[in-house]
């Protein structure tokens, strides 16, 4: 279901409520999770839907449990009894390692909306802002994770790595644990598979594996079946696949061109057959969708090297308050614009669902440069290599779980750094290593029939190690298993 606040009788303050996910201030905001956790109750009980799991997917539901517990209160029983019966049957996923993104309320703003629920609750004001106290910086807040995690019976992180680094940050709530102790565990991102696979490569799959692979979709097993695909197959099927993208990309420069007044050229943007890097993804900092960019003559001196070209086709937006990122979007096009950089670097604007499906499809390496550890899973890859694409990223996120060697490149180091300058020239030095050395060599090995079958070997192993294993097939699956059924149950 989506709710939407934009009707009669509603003040127009409140019908504002649901018009925009980002940007306001923090009254939007909580004002904005009151909705959706309490109203979200609501909602499904006039509906007559009464579920026995209840899953939080961040802390922006979280006030949902407090409905719950107000609900059963109401009927006579003690806070503190209710609130374990609502653990029991509540799971919590938490999706960022980034101390911004989880909400905490300052309790002055906390007083001005609950001050007449925690009554409700059997509470007084400050045993109800104890439930989910955080002391910040610059103040006490009612913090929303701490909420969600304290009245779940159990939380995760979206990839293993991010498990781990999500132990760190609320190892606090668990005196007396070892951060590996702390009872935070880890189910990992996956793509929906017919969202995102090209019907060409689609077809492909159905070739070697049959037409009824998608009822077997989690089975590793069958996907070795995608080596026996003849190699001149894939190549004309994912040279096809480039050549749309770039027609793509070029129609949508022209009309760009067409709405500023410039004139409608579009050549020489892109190059037909050459080696195509996509990026595309929030233009958020710790990204760092710039990083390429450390030392522009190397980069230059690669991207039009005359036995081995490469371009790079960038796409993305920025959170409205990012003004950072906005930023890096501003860099990437300055520098597109500039000599020896025009033509093989190309932004791409209004990104889309649609732009996003043109990219994974047609490009042959997918890069990801997140400041590891701050990615917490990342899906961008997974829907590329799903269409035969080969990921060259940073140890972090859902990488280091699919990465074996042969199915891709790993840039940097499982470290981390205390400089970020340091661990930045760390990664483009490497970044640039690899490309020059080991991906852009393999790509331009054709053999006698003009085909990189070395190359394919590597597009081969990305699908049958990615498709199966980082889908939303599987992780559905283990969100059942592992969450959901006993929560159901209620078991303790």
């Amino acid at each position: 279901y989506l709710m939407d606040t934009d009707i009669h009788p509603n003040s127009p303050q409140d019908r504002e409520l649901s018009a925009r996910l980002y940007g306001g201030d923090q009254e939007m905001r909580i004002a904005q999770e009151i909705v959706l956790g309490i109203g979200g109750v609501r909602a499904l009980r006039q509906l007559g839907i009464r579920p026995t799991a209840w899953h939080m997917n961040e802390g922006h539901s979280a006030f949902l449990v407090l409905e719950l517990a107000r609900e059963q209160v109401q009927q006579g029983r003690a806070f503190a009894e209710v609130i374990e019966d609502v653990r029991r049957h509540s799971v919590f996923t938490t999706h960022t390692p980034v101390p911004a993104g989880n909400d905490a309320f300052p309790l002055p703003l906390m007083e001005k909306y609950f001050h007449q629920f925690w009554p409700q609750l059997g509470l007084s004001r400050d045993e109800f802002l104890d439930v989910a106290m955080q002391h910040q910086s610059w103040g006490p807040t009612f913090a929303m994770t701490v909420l969600a995690i304290r009245t779940s019976r159990a939380s995760n992180g979206v990839s293993q790595l991010h498990g781990h680094v999500a132990r760190g940050m609320w190892q606090w709530l668990y005196p007396g644990k070892s951060q590996d102790e702390v009872p935070i565990t880890s189910i990992t991102n996956g793509v929906h598979t017919a969202t995102w696979l090209a019907p060409e490569i689609r077809r492909l799959y159905d070739e070697v594996m049959g037409p009824d692979w998608e009822d077997t979709l989690d089975d590793v097993a069958q996907w070795r079946k995608i080596h026996d695909l003849p190699d001149e197959v894939l190549w004309e099927t994912k040279q096809a696949l480039k050549h749309r993208l770039i027609s793509f990309a070029r129609e949508r420069t022209r009309q760009r061109h067409l709405r500023l007044g410039y004139p409608p050229q579009v050549w020489p943007v892109l190059e037909e057959g050459i080696f195509t890097i996509g990026f595309a993804r929030r233009f958020a900092t710790y990204k760092r969708a710039t990083l390429l960019f450390r030392d522009p003559e190397r980069l230059k001196y690669m991207l039009n090297r005359s036995d081995r070209p490469m371009q790079i086709i960038f796409a993305g937006k920025a959170h409205p308050a990012d003004d950072p990122g906005k930023l890096f979007i501003q860099q990437v096009y300055q520098m597109s614009q500039q000599p020896g950089f025009i033509g093989r670097i190309l932004f791409l604007e209004e990104y889309d669902m649609h732009v996003a499906r043109q990219l994974v499809a047609g490009v042959d390496v997918w890069l990801n440069t997140p400041r590891r550890p701050h990615e917490a899973s990342g899906t961008s890859g997974q829907k590329a290599s799903l269409n035969g694409a080969v990921n060259v990223s940073i140890l972090d996120g859902w990488w280091p779980e699919a990465y074996n060697g042969k199915n891709g490149w790993a840039v940097g180091d499982e470290r981390e750094y205390s400089s970020q300058d340091e661990q930045d020239w760390n990664d483009a030095q490497h970044l640039y290593h690899i490309l020059e050395n080991e991906v852009l060599p393999l790509f331009y090995d054709r053999g006698p029939d003009g085909i990189p079958h070395g190359w394919l070997a590597y597009c081969k192993e990305a699908i049958a190690t990615v498709a199966p294993v980082f889908s939303t097939r599987r992780m559905v699956k283990e969100y059942v298993t592992r969450l959901y059924m006993p929560a159901a149950s209620g078991e303790k």
